[in-house]
């Protein structure tokens, strides 16, 4: 199987950034991705007791659609979000009290509908991630697999709609599954164990270029086949670089097991 592309999405719900490489470590997150997220009203997160949190606490695509209509683009080197919509565009740096003040505004006159409180920016401490799953640490996407939801539905499919990390080729459709429990081997030593299925929910219903909730996809799938699953989360469990093109190859559990003991 191949890396068809990659993709970070530094805030939670918010638009994604395409990435050319990402450097993985052991046991962390895609660098960069769902490092922020906007509160919906008190959620009752403490950064210094971080613990996982249901996504309904955050500004997110299953209940706020509009949020698609604002993107964004976050820059490392000086921790500056740049933030558009409607002709307007913001720079915010997030390390700071009036550049998150900043970004909040903006989310208050974008977005006033979508809000059950005061919006507030929450970043993500060390080795804690706003991710949907305690142990999503990098997501997959197998795009057969969003060609064969394209069909049940009847119209072509976006797959940015499932807000995947990594997207893979050369998988027949809902093979994915199949890797549940092995590992894959990447280049510079790479290895991914693949964890769980992701179950989908009503975020994958919203067109992420129009911001139109104009699908039924999680439903179409129980429909159709029992589940509301599309993709896999993997835990990084050997050090490398990812780079789209790259091959990916399953290792049997066996193997995977020798090597991951090493």
């Amino acid at each position: 199987m191949n890396v068809a592309s990659l993709y970070r999405y530094p805030v939670k719900g918010f638009s994604p950034e395409r990435l050319d490489r990402v450097a993985l470590d052991r046991g962390g997150y895609c660098p960069g991705d769902r490092l922020f997220a906007v509160e919906n009203g008190p959620s009752g997160f403490d950064p210094a007791d971080a613990r996982h949190q249901s996504k309904i606490k955050f500004l997110m695509l299953m209940r706020n659609e509009a949020v698609a209509r604002l993107r964004t683009r976050y820059e490392d080197e000086t921790g500056t979000l740049v933030v558009e919509a409607d002709g307007e565009t913001v720079r915010a740096d997030l390390r700071t009290r009036e550049g998150r003040l900043a970004f909040e505004t903006f989310v208050r006159r974008k977005l006033p509908g979508e809000l059950r409180g005061p919006p507030k920016v929450l970043e993500a401490p060390p080795g804690f991630r706003f991710t949907d799953s305690r142990r999503g640490y990098v997501s997959i996407v197998n795009l057969a697999s969003v060609r064969a939801v394209a069909g049940m539905v009847g119209r072509p499919v976006d797959p940015l709609r499932f807000r995947s990390n990594v997207m893979l080729e050369g998988l027949p459709a809902w093979a994915e599954f199949d890797l549940v429990g092995s590992e894959l081997a990447g280049p510079d030593g790479l290895r991914l164990r693949v964890t769980k299925r992701i179950e989908r929910c009503a975020a994958t219903n919203v067109d992420p270029t129009t911001a139109e909730r104009d699908l039924a996809i999680p439903r179409t799938l129980l429909q159709r086949l029992g589940h509301v699953d599309c993709g896999v989360y993997a835990e990084v469990v050997a050090a490398g670089t990812l780079r789209a093109g790259d091959a990916l190859a399953a290792l049997p559990p066996a193997q995977g097991d020798l090597l991951g003991s090493r």
